[in-house]
């Protein structure tokens, strides 16, 4: 429904509360801070048409006196405006085979555009070097793994055997026993962090949640869903988290047990939160036995156990709960993630499910059977020491990307463990689009991956500084308080450094 709303955030002193604004708004609008009935007939097309772009800030609601301000949203810039129809066949469809020829054409064309916005792909974590061509064979099965990996359902076409053998490898990973973890493959990362969240919550029904403000959004929209309390913690510069800003509100809560995210590598900047840092400040603090953390390790979660010197992520340490993408790093070409958590905080979560004949803790019901396949078989092509040279190659190119940058100029951060680059946001929006960088605020980025290589990034930097030089004026932005005073090639901060 457009325009429907049933809660919002509000943020005092980094506590996230929950404020329901009404059952359904779904005919109403907001516009510069006023609330306006949407027109009976809205055309999206019409918004999009406007040559000027709307954009949305202001109160929106009042709550106990106090009014509640939202960020800016654009509107119209992301509406659709077009889509391949779906037509009832004509009665001699089969017989002239125009149905077929039109559905052919229209893949066609789609493909092509695939390969073009691939060609052009560096500001989301995909890795697109793969090859599956020995598993076109199983596409023609429905595989569904429904319910507990560990438990057979009466559906018999799934794939649990690969799904195991998968858990049973990023078990390993992080150095848990088979008889001491549970776990399942989720259809995204996002899963991931919604299941390992639960899992905390039930572990510590009182818990408060606390996660750094660079966490990614699905962390803030499981506190949402759970009806959680949530503390927000700042962040360093770099993007990890501020354990003195998380020392502090920990001790203004030591009556209630902790439940914290912990950052495998920031959305945006790449950055690792300091887990044995973390750990330490809970028991100092007065929360030893009473914390659960889930570690996000979306992309990095793979990559740092094959970095040198990196800490290391290991149930050997005090935590519940990892999840990874397996889209991301190990380059699956569908979403999905693996989520590893121990097996005692499970039976809370495990029911009972009679028309499976099996038992489930899975967040959702049905499970894509065939990305465990798929990861299966890149765990078995690559090995550790597949992946081990593909993370090197990702970090020595993020490296090449961070110094050709900083020689044109241009201000740019990489964190020491990350594949990450962070730089100044183009001026250009469809420079932006046609690279598809993933911005916020002043800064974008580039997340290296092993499909990106030295060839793309050079025709990428050396496009940058081509649209670049017309858009300052000789005056560089200064972007200092988002990536620090050292990583800015401002005037003012280029002559310090």
């Amino acid at each position: 429904m457009v325009g429907s709303v049933s809660t919002i955030l509000e943020e005092v002193d980094g506590r996230t509360n929950f404020v329901t604004l009404a059952a359904d708004i779904g005919n109403l609008k907001i516009s510069k801070g006023k609330v306006e009935p949407l027109p009976e007939e809205f055309d999206p097309v019409a918004v999009v048409a406007n040559s000027e772009t709307e954009l949305v800030s202001g109160v929106v609601a009042t709550n106990n006196g106090a009014n509640i301000k939202i960020r800016e949203i654009v509107l119209g810039r992301n509406l659709h405006t077009s889509c391949h129809v779906i037509t009832e066949p004509d009665v001699d469809d089969e017989l002239t085979g125009d149905r077929e020829a039109y559905m052919a054409s229209v893949l066609a064309r789609y493909r092509k555009s695939l390969l073009e916005r691939t060609k052009h792909h560096l500001g989301y974590p995909y890795n697109l070097d793969f090859e599956y061509g020995a598993l076109a064979q199983l596409q023609h099965f429905s595989i569904n793994n429904l319910g507990d990996p560990f438990i057979e359902s009466n559906y018999g076409v799934h794939s649990r055997q690969f799904e195991v053998g998968v858990l049973d490898w990023f078990a390993r990973l992080w150095d848990l026993e088979k008889n001491e973890y549970w776990g399942y493959i989720t259809n995204c990362g996002t899963e991931g962090n919604l299941h390992g969240i639960l899992v905390g919550r039930e572990v510590y029904p009182d818990g408060i949640l606390y996660a750094s403000s660079e966490s990614h959004y699905s962390v803030f929209k499981a506190a949402r869903m759970y009806r959680m309390e949530c503390v927000k913690i700042d962040t360093l510069v770099c993007g990890e988290i501020d354990c003195t800003d998380f020392r502090s509100k920990l001790l203004s809560n030591t009556d209630k047990p902790a439940i914290i995210n912990v950052n495998i590598g920031t959305t945006v900047k790449g950055a690792v939160d300091d887990l044995d840092l973390v750990i330490k400040t809970l028991e100092e603090t007065g929360f030893k036995d009473r914390f659960y953390i889930h570690c996000d390790g979306a992309l990095f979660g793979l990559m740092m156990p094959f970095v040198k010197r990196a800490p290391k992520v290991s149930f050997k340490k005090p935590i519940g709960s990892v999840s990874v993408s397996g889209h991301k790093f190990v380059g699956c070409p569908m979403p999905c993630g693996i989520q590893i958590t121990r097996l005692k905080h499970v039976n809370a979560l495990s029911s009972n499910v009679e028309y499976l004949a099996s038992r489930d803790a899975t967040i959702m019901g049905s499970r894509n059977g065939h990305a465990p396949i798929f990861l299966w078989y890149t765990l078995n092509r690559k090995g550790y020491t597949g992946f081990q040279k593909e993370v090197q190659k990702c970090l020595r190119n993020a490296h090449y990307l961070k110094e050709r940058l900083r020689g044109a100029g241009i201000s740019a951060m990489l964190n020491e463990l990350s594949s990450t680059v962070v730089f100044e946001r183009p001026k250009d929006e469809d420079f932006i689009r046609h690279w598809q960088l993933a911005c916020e605020g002043n800064i974008a980025h580039v997340v290296v991956m092993p499909s990106v290589n030295i060839e793309k990034l050079d025709f990428f930097v050396n496009q940058l500084v081509e649209k670049r030089s017309g858009w300052y004026d000789g005056k560089v932005p200064c972007i200092q308080g988002d990536i620090g005073r050292e990583n800015c090639a401002c005037v003012l901060h280029c002559k310090i450094n």
